[in-house]
């Protein structure tokens, strides 16, 4: 009976070992929570093809929609220098109980 408990004692730990170190491996390459990427670690991800610059069919989203604007020297393409000098997106979120108040009810009454 000692003998069984043992083994059974023994691959509990040998799979809670295997299930901590994956979980590390996992983690290791996300970036931290609550922190986002810098411009040049955006840039990297995006330049798909690695020629140093971002073409229109490499970038998404809002950089997409505004392609033209950060493209200022109008090549058709933005470099990591236009990326830098572009605006930073407005990213303020309503409060919450904020949204469409207009005063207090009654006039303040």
């Amino acid at each position: 009976m000692t003998k069984v408990l043992f083994n059974v004692v023994f691959a509990m730990i040998i799979a809670s070992m295997v299930s901590c170190s994956s979980n590390k491996k996992a983690t290791a390459s996300e970036q931290p929570s609550g922190t986002q990427p810098s411009l040049t670690e955006l840039f990297a991800q995006m330049d798909s093809n690695k020629d140093g610059k971002l073409s229109t069919s490499e970038v998404k989203g809002p950089l997409a929609n505004d392609f033209s604007k950060i493209d200022t020297n109008g090549d058709g393409f933005i470099s990591q220098e236009e990326l830098e000098k572009a605006p930073k997106p407005n990213r303020q979120r309503p409060q919450q109980g904020q949204r469409g108040q207009q005063g207090p009810p009654n006039g303040g009454n």
